[in-house]
């Protein structure tokens, strides 16, 4: 879907070295979404992909499972949206194998191409941090719109009143926000920042920024979210997420840091129930990023890096941590968005996946002293962490 956000403040157009403009510029911001949908039985369509990589050059085809305009599952009750939200750069595609594994289990997916902030469109980054969380709350009342109207595919489709949100690391940033973590006035400030204060939208305390988060929006997931690294959130500030979070780390993340990063933003969301799985000796790259295409392994001289550097880790297999995420995230929207109370045994876990034990009878049913990560065959649970913490 092509959609166009009318009348936003034209961040790329403010000389942030120029004196501020009495009048901002503005401008209609347009917004390319991907929609998966569970597909009725029998239905049939393409599965490949057409989509840029990193270099912002190379066009490649990905073979998925989704079928493009497939006849939609009409369920009995409308399926939960949830809304997915990129890196700085990425595109729609990044995570798109998390969200045809999410569309397959009952829910309608919304993917982001965040203007100024794909491969083909990056630009300067104060448009990323100013118009991130906009372009998550204009994405959920498109679809609200759209769903409702006569004639649209996604008419009686989707409930947007249970909406969660995905983000990963620009798009973890958003997604805090969009919870109610409002930044600090510090960061409003920054030079290379939002040009001219435009950040102060989201600065804790503001009254745009109390209006989070949105009702409709029930649970977010933030995998690597940038921002706690450089000052853009206290503990004051993080106090205002009002909705359950599952934060994903990787203990080596270099770009949003774990300790002072993830980690922290995750012990600083203290209203809220909130949990944190930590992939350890995994980098920024944990988790969200698809395989890497074979097109992308290739040193490419205006990147200055190997194209294939951007979804691969040095430690984990992107498969493997492909996987993972969507076993955790499928059991987290579960359980916020759609009530279910199986999945808590799924959550209910010993912090260290190491020292789970592996303790069954001959029958299969589980022995007292069992406490293996439920959902992982034996010794598969191996080299991750889960934590959880209460409103403090």
């Amino acid at each position: 879907m092509d959609l166009v956000n009318t009348d936003q403040i034209d961040i790329l157009a403010i000389d942030p070295k120029a004196p501020k403009p009495e009048t901002m510029p503005r401008y209609d911001r347009p917004l390319a979404v991907e929609v998966w949908y569970p597909a009725a039985d029998g239905a049939t369509g393409d599965t490949a992909l057409k989509a840029f990589i990193r270099d912002g050059k190379t066009e490649v085809t990905l073979q998925g499972k989704a079928m493009r305009d497939a006849e939609p599952a009409q369920p009995d009750a409308a399926y939960p949206l949830v809304i997915i939200s990129h890196g700085y750069p990425g595109n729609r595609f990044l995570l798109s194998h998390l969200a045809e594994n999410i569309a397959s289990k009952g829910y309608v997916v919304a993917s982001i191409d965040h203007t100024d902030s794909t491969y083909r469109t990056k630009a300067a980054f104060g448009s990323t941090l100013v118009n991130r969380s906009l372009d998550q709350l204009f994405v959920l009342n498109e679809m609200a719109r759209i769903s409702s109207e006569d004639g649209s595919f996604l008419k009686g489709l989707v409930n947007t009143d249970d909406t969660g949100l995905i983000g990963y690391s620009m798009g973890g940033y958003g997604a805090v926000i969009t919870a109610g973590g409002g930044v600090t006035e510090a960061s409003v400030g920054f030079g290379w920042g939002g040009p001219h204060g435009t950040l102060a939208i989201h600065q804790a305390g503001s009254d745009t920024h109390n209006k989070l988060p949105d009702p409709r929006i029930k649970t977010a997931v933030a995998i690597g979210p940038w921002g706690m690294n450089t000052g853009f959130w206290d503990a004051e500030g993080l106090k205002g997420i009002k909705i359950p979070m599952l934060f994903i780390a990787g203990s080596e993340d270099m770009v949003s840091l774990y300790e002072k990063g993830v980690r922290a933003i995750w012990e600083n969301a203290s209203s809220v129930d909130r949990s944190l799985l930590t992939f350890e000796n995994g980098g920024h790259n944990t988790a969200a990023p698809m395989p890497a295409p074979e097109e992308s392994f290739r040193d490419d001289a205006d990147l200055g890096f190997n194209v294939s550097s951007h979804y691969t880790d040095p430690v984990w297999d992107t498969v493997r941590m492909n996987n993972i995420a969507q076993h955790f995230i499928t059991v987290w929207l579960g359980k916020y968005l759609k009530s279910d109370a199986a999945m808590d045994d799924y959550l209910d876990l010993v912090e260290n996946s190491n020292d789970g034990v592996w303790s069954m009878n001959e029958d299969g049913t589980p022995k007292e002293d069992h406490t293996y990560w439920k959902g992982f065959d034996k010794d598969t649970a191996k080299g991750l962490r889960y934590e959880t913490k209460s409103p403090e």
